[in-house]
């Protein structure tokens, strides 16, 4: 692999023991990518602030005393304690005090404590071409499909690495040959679903199965994807997947067309989804029976949009069962000045920020199952919780909190 004179310095230690040490990681991982060489990225962003345990502490702390700090603007996604509001935590207090000590390491390295996982909703994101490594599943497929910028699936602890050294592997979804569609999804829907926002995470959850880790192009989708839309189907896509890009024809920057995304060579194979085949993905992310225990909704982190809508959705209404809305400090700062906070507040609800209910204890032991407008809660939450689940739209969710009792509604 081809190495500059700058990433020859750093592992000679010339910008100290932190940045050695992340320059031999990344090198590791490139080599094994078989990457040809090292790029510059123009930013970063950390999944390792979600502790999971004492090396992940060990090895934070050691980059710190190693002299570590980000070369390029670098976001930090959700933690596992909400600092706005840490009366939520009910785990383990030496578990929070470990937790803590891992935020403080990564900001101690300069990172900006900006703790979600949707940093493409902060003020400065990046745009098309820009070459970036973003940790955290949704906000990778986000950046690459939504915003154009280009990123790998990068993890605990690669994504650390590239942020001290500002290189990453010159492979894959960095490359123009990379981010070619090589599946091709027709979709064939009466074109009212597409007003339905429960259409879009169900999509997502059967995408990631189709995938894998192919990029694919959809098409029959319009402008009525907007961002909100594409951040619940990347988000669902990444996680029954291991889908990092997609494209959708006429919609997303690089697929003005089918050709365009394919790079007018033939699709290597092509599935048609129908309504059957997002039944089935919708239904499949139901577990379990029993009662409405809680909802939660903002998995990814809610916008100010979904907030405001929200707000206008509950006024004048009061939940009968704990209701969780996540979202992140900086979009609850800007959504504060709207005015709509005080009804979400008024109804009930319990808002999040830093992390998110299903990775992290706030939410205790549910009397009955969650329901979730989220694709990628309902995925992970039987697992990490141990709870049942029903997954269903915003409008059933609302409805289902007044009434007491699971109220799905008509749906497709």
């Amino acid at each position: 692999m081809l190495l500059s004179d700058q990433d020859r310095a750093m592992l000679t230690g010339r910008s100290g023991e932190a940045v050695r040490t992340a320059m031999e990681l990344l090198i590791a991982v490139a080599e094994s990518e078989e990457a040809p060489a090292l790029l510059d990225i123009s930013a970063a962003h950390i999944d390792g602030g979600l502790y999971h345990g004492e090396a992940g502490l060990d090895f934070a702390r050691g980059l710190v005393d190693g002299g570590g700090r980000v070369v390029v603007p670098t976001t930090l996604n959700v933690s596992s304690l909400d600092l706005l509001h840490p009366e939520l935590y009910r785990g383990d207090p030496a578990t929070a005090k470990a937790a803590r000590a891992l935020m403080e390491a990564y900001v101690a390295m300069g990172c900006a404590p900006t703790w979600t996982c949707a940093p493409y909703q902060l003020v400065s994101r990046p745009g098309p071409g820009d070459q970036i490594a973003w940790g955290e599943s949704n906000a990778i497929v986000f950046a690459n499909s939504v915003l154009g910028a280009r990123t790998a699936r990068y993890g605990d602890f690669l994504d650390i690495c590239c942020a001290l050294t500002g290189r990453a592997p010159a492979t894959g979804l960095h490359t123009d040959e990379g981010r070619r569609a090589t599946l091709l999804v027709d979709l064939e829907v009466p074109d009212r679903m597409l007003d339905d926002d429960l259409f879009y995470p169900a999509l997502g959850h059967a995408l990631g199965e189709i995938a894998g880790a192919e990029v694919a192009v959809i098409t029959g989708l319009d402008g009525r994807a907007g961002e909100d839309r594409l951040k619940s189907l990347g988000a669902a896509a990444a996680s029954s997947g291991a889908v990092a890009m997609f494209h959708v024809a006429g919609v997303t920057p690089e697929a003005r067309t089918v050709a365009a995304a394919t790079h007018h060579r033939a699709p290597s194979r092509q599935v048609t989804l129908g309504i059957p085949d997002l039944i089935r993905a919708r239904e499949s992310l139901n577990h379990g029976e029993g009662p409405l225990g809680a909802i939660s909704v903002g998995t990814p982190h809610f916008s100010v949009h979904e907030l405001d809508h929200l707000g206008r959705m509950v006024a004048g209404k009061v939940s009968k069962v704990p209701f969780y809305v996540n979202t992140s400090r900086d979009v609850l700062d800007e959504f504060e000045h709207t005015g709509s906070i005080a009804a979400i507040e008024a109804f009930g609800a319990t808002i999040v920020t830093d992390t998110c209910t299903y990775i992290t204890p706030i939410m205790g032991d549910v009397d009955g199952r969650v329901m979730t407008n989220s694709a990628k809660w309902a995925f992970y939450a039987p697992g990490n919780l141990g709870v049942g689940v029903v997954f269903a739209g915003l409008e059933a969710c609302v409805s289902s909190a007044v009434s007491g009792r699971v109220e799905i509604g008509e749906v497709w």
